[in-house]
């Protein structure tokens, strides 16, 4: 009788990590520590930096004088002064602006409102961050130097960022001129969409990259076509939870074409315990991690902030976490840091 087939084992979670040079389990710092301080702002990044995030992450937009800067909305109204200091621009993108404009509003006072118990008045007046001021604040301790997770967020509207992108990392010695991740540093680029990745894979074939799944239009196709204005359902959150990719096919196929541009792995929403408005597909279940990790490559979820959600993340086979609470992670991970974030901020002046 003939013996049956011997396949190889599929190298471990672990393994690919290393094999990568990316964080395993990594600890992803969401727009910094922007649970504690106003997201994408110095307090928020130099806290995440300090707590012992494995990176500092980031969405990266474009000036209209060409700077790369680090800002989530595709406009200005959720978290800054724009309405009164640019009412004529305020629903305008970034690239309708300047960065001597952003330099004038107010990217903190917002957070102090939101959130009355975590504010502090030094948060006031914090400013629009560039690129350049983010790699400033992750090289502080070159002996242990935090990573950058870099987003090119809609990038539609901004031709060419992949490539400016490459040449920021270059001129700043992140990478080297052949586009290799320099020694001592740890760069992980993400995008939601199969055009920057396709982009990303060319200008830089050898840094990791990590597709963003979702469930909708444009991302994996979804099971319903209905909308949430027609779906009868109240809470958005709610809504997103009921998404569910239309197939198995259908989510195999973003893994696939991830894996086809070099990716080392995808970044996957989650469905949160407590609801909320970074609350969104479940796409992390068990079957959808282990057709990724069969396929060679890493799960790193978004937006996870609360112990309950970390353990089932985690039991569900995720490598990577992006959250707004670093503290928190770190602690559930087992290596809790040293100070506390107040007294980060303290120390810093905030």
């Amino acid at each position: 009788m003939a013996s049956a087939p011997v396949f190889a084992a599929a190298p471990s979670p672990e393994a690919l990590a290393k094999k990568a040079g990316v964080a395993w389990p990594a600890v992803i710092a969401h727009r910094g520590a922007s649970y504690d301080a106003p997201e994408s702002t110095r307090p928020a990044y130099i806290a995440a930096r300090d707590l012992g995030a494995d990176y500092l992450e980031m969405d990266l937009q474009r000036t209209r004088d060409g700077q790369l800067v680090a800002f989530h909305d595709d406009t200005l109204l959720r978290t800054t002064d724009v309405a009164t200091r640019f009412p004529d621009r305020r629903d305008k993108p970034i690239s309708a602006f300047t960065l001597a404009e952003l330099r004038e509003l107010d990217a903190g006072s917002w957070f102090n409102t939101a959130y009355p118990d975590r504010a502090r008045p030094a948060f006031q007046g914090a400013k629009v961050l560039t690129l350049d001021e983010i790699i400033d604040i992750a090289d502080a301790d070159p002996e242990n130097r935090t990573g950058l997770y870099i987003e090119t967020k809609v990038p539609s509207l901004y031709p060419g960022i992949e490539a400016d992108l490459k040449a920021k990392l270059i001129s700043r010695g992140w990478l080297t001129p052949s586009g290799e991740v320099a020694a001592g540093h740890h760069v992980v680029l993400q995008t939601f969409e199969k055009a920057s990745l396709e982009l990303l894979a060319k200008e830089m074939p050898k840094v990791p990259k990590v597709l963003l799944l979702w469930v909708g239009e444009g991302s994996i196709e979804p099971e319903s076509k209905v909308a949430f204005a027609d779906s009868g359902i109240k809470d958005k959150a709610a809504y997103y939870a009921s998404q569910r990719p239309a197939s198995k096919e259908a989510f195999a196929s973003w893994v696939d074409f991830a894996k086809a541009q070099g990716a080392v792995g995808t970044g996957p929403s989650a469905a949160l315990t407590k609801g909320g408005d970074q609350s969104y597909m479940d796409l992390v279940q068990p079957w959808m991690n282990k057709l990724t990790h069969a396929k060679g490559l890493l799960v790193h979820v978004y937006t996870v902030d609360d112990p309950v959600d970390f353990d089932k993340v985690k039991k569900a086979g995720v490598d990577g976490i992006f959250t707004n609470r670093t503290a928190e992670l770190l602690k559930f991970d087992g290596r809790p840091s040293k100070r506390s974030v107040q007294a980060i901020l303290d120390d810093e002046g905030y």
